[in-house]
């Protein structure tokens, strides 16, 4: 794999630190600002938002530029939204601080999955797509426990300022071992690269991410509260169970790639699968004992992250090398508005029913997405085989 792919999984470290972080100070934060829980949960649905705005726009308005300068551009941005929201006053300001950060995911991660395919043999795309993935995964298991551990001992505002020093690094990073003149096919015509939006097989796709992966997030976005609440555990246990998740995902990224490389539709049905069953098995997993959850949570990263590849390789496959670009960014959308979803699904069903309703939730989210991968393989069969 080449040392670009890297790089690149640098700058998703540090972007997809800035995303989760805020899981593990939700309570620190809603006490500083005066807010509750689920209102503070709604940061991360903002920030969902933001993405599923900004990646397709910033993904259409920036297609001439160099992809390299357009990445270093992006992380810039992603600096000056941490260093904003470690600066917050209030919760509308930190709301607007995450916006910001938020433009940059989708473009970041849509047109990066594009670099990384074509750096690499047709049969290890799958790979490559989740080798830059694993700085995300690698945010869920350094970035959000170190944030977390921060927050808990100075505040949640220097866990973001921390947040925009990764930033920098990351960006002296990418500068350094991106090549400056990637291969780059010339861009369609507008009109040619917005007519993939009226493809059934991508918005097919598209409902897989944002239902799949919004089961997730329904149960992850409250695992703080999970934890400390239903388990009873303190600060530190706390800690090392966002720390397991990320181990458990870190393992699930590589796994769901190798699983893509050999076969998408059935690399779907497999993590899906699993993914529904681990959820539904979380009812009772957090009020055994601590070691119970611990494990469980791991588990739980497995195979959450395990979907990410072939998520991803389904909906650039089904719109050719002319849409990808785009579609890759709109995947990337999909998967924030899961994240929406799921914390808004889990916020509501808390609010109404206790903690514990939100798996329900959860389950039947992700439930949802594999009946969308039996509707897509059932319109396209002959697609189905070929990347079954």
């Amino acid at each position: 794999m080449p040392v670009s792919l890297l790089a690149l999984a640098a700058g998703a470290f540090g972007i997809g630190t800035t995303e989760f972080i805020i899981m593990g100070l939700l309570t620190q934060v809603s006490q500083d600002l005066g807010i509750s829980i689920p209102t503070a949960g709604t940061l991360i649905s903002g920030y969902a938002f933001g993405v599923a705005i900004g990646a397709p726009v910033l993904t259409l308005a920036t297609r001439h530029w160099p992809r390299k300068w357009l990445l270093l551009g992006l992380m810039l941005i992603f600096i000056a939204g941490n260093i904003a929201a470690a600066m917050a006053p209030s919760y509308g300001w930190l709301m607007g601080a995450r916006m910001l950060t938020s433009l940059t995911h989708g473009t970041f991660f849509g047109v990066g999955a594009v670099v990384a395919t074509g750096l690499v043999a047709k049969d290890k795309q799958a790979s490559a797509i989740a080798l830059m993935f694993s700085g995300l995964t690698l945010a869920t298991l350094l970035g959000v426990p170190a944030g977390t551990w921060i927050g808990q001992h100075f505040g949640w505002r220097m866990a973001f300022a921390a947040v925009a020093v990764i930033g920098v690094v990351a960006l002296g990073i990418l500068a350094a071992f991106v090549p400056s003149k990637l291969q780059q096919a010339a861009p369609a015509a507008l009109r040619d690269e917005l007519s993939i939006l009226a493809s059934t097989p991508l918005w097919l796709g598209l409902g897989m991410t944002v239902f799949g992966f919004g089961g997730v997030f329904a149960l992850y976005t409250y695992v703080e509260p999970l934890l400390s609440q239903i388990t009873q555990m303190g600060n530190t246990g706390v800690a090392v169970s966002l720390l397991l998740f990320g181990a458990g995902s870190a393992l699930g990224n590589i796994a769901g790639g190798k699983l893509a490389d050999r076969g998408v539709v059935r690399a779907l049905w497999i993590t899906l699968g699993a993914l529904v069953a681990v959820l539904l098995a979380g009812r009772w997993a957090f009020g055994i004992s601590a070691g119970v959850a611990m494990a469980y949570v791991t588990v739980l990263g497995v195979v959450a992250f395990a979907t990410v590849a072939p998520m991803q390789m389904r909906v650039m496959q089904g719109v050719g090398s002319q849409g990808a670009t785009l579609a890759s960014s709109l995947n990337i959308a999909a998967f924030n508005l899961g994240n929406a979803l799921g914390a808004w699904v889990g916020g509501s069903l808390i609010a109404g029913a206790g903690l514990l309703s939100i798996i329900w939730g959860a389950a039947a989210l992700s439930a949802i997405g594999l009946v969308l991968v039996a509707m897509g393989q059932r319109r396209s069969p002959a697609a189905a085989l070929q990347t079954a």
